[in-house]
């Protein structure tokens, strides 16, 4: 893949109508690393084992029997059910090195947030999962917000963003809050009951455990 050709992002956001949290990472792996269709579709992205064991105790809830894909029709009727969304925070970009990796992921165009919130009106608390999305949604603010405020893995800021509605008026999201939790890439060198640890920690602080 030429390192200029620009990507959309695959998947659509899942976007319930009554979310109150919005999951926000980057971009999914090149197609060759998919085992479905469907938001870190990667089968060694550890994402859907961290909610199998936060909410059911179990990181094979959402895989299909043992082959090594995970079930997308589950997963959205889960996200459906418990009000969480998810959301890319890129829609298109060139992948400098022809993989998944952030480093090396040059963003063309963000998530149009104003439309997101448009259907997500709810939703006070977003949360990134690694530092590549955290600053997209930083530098989508009015006024630039320095690295060196960058909420560090498992910290959070707020997030002043305000949002045009269909009349282009200005309509501020209250009290919305970014949090940072740790990368499910198995890249990311951190053991997966810590990540459990700290997605677990995050869903009873905001209520959904």
């Amino acid at each position: 893949m030429a390192a200029t050709e620009i990507e959309t992002h695959p998947f659509e956001p899942v976007l319930p109508s009554d979310a109150t949290v919005m999951m926000m990472g980057t971009f999914p792996p090149t197609a060759d690393k998919w085992a479905m269709r469907f938001h870190y579709p990667n089968f060694y992205n550890d994402m859907w084992r961290i909610y199998g064991r936060v909410f059911f105790d179990d990181a094979d809830y959402f895989r299909v029997g043992e082959e090594k894909r995970f079930d997308p029709e589950q997963i959205r009727n889960f996200l459906f059910e418990r009000g969480i969304a998810s959301c890319p925070t890129v829609r298109q970009a060139i992948r400098e090195t022809g993989n998944a990796s952030d480093k090396h992921l040059t963003v063309v165009t963000p998530v149009d947030l104003d439309y997101v919130f448009a259907q997500v009106p709810k939703v006070s608390t977003l949360f990134t999962t690694g530092g590549k999305a955290t600053e997209v949604l930083l530098n989508l603010l009015p006024t630039p917000t320095p690295k060196s405020l960058y909420p560090k893995t498992n910290q959070s800021i707020d997030y002043p963003y305000q949002w045009q509605n269909d009349n282009n008026q200005a309509t501020e999201v209250n009290n919305l809050t970014l949090y940072r939790l740790p990368s499910t890439s198995r890249a990311y060198p951190l053991a997966l009951d810590k990540k459990v640890a700290a997605y677990k920690a995050f869903f009873e602080k905001i209520g959904k455990l």
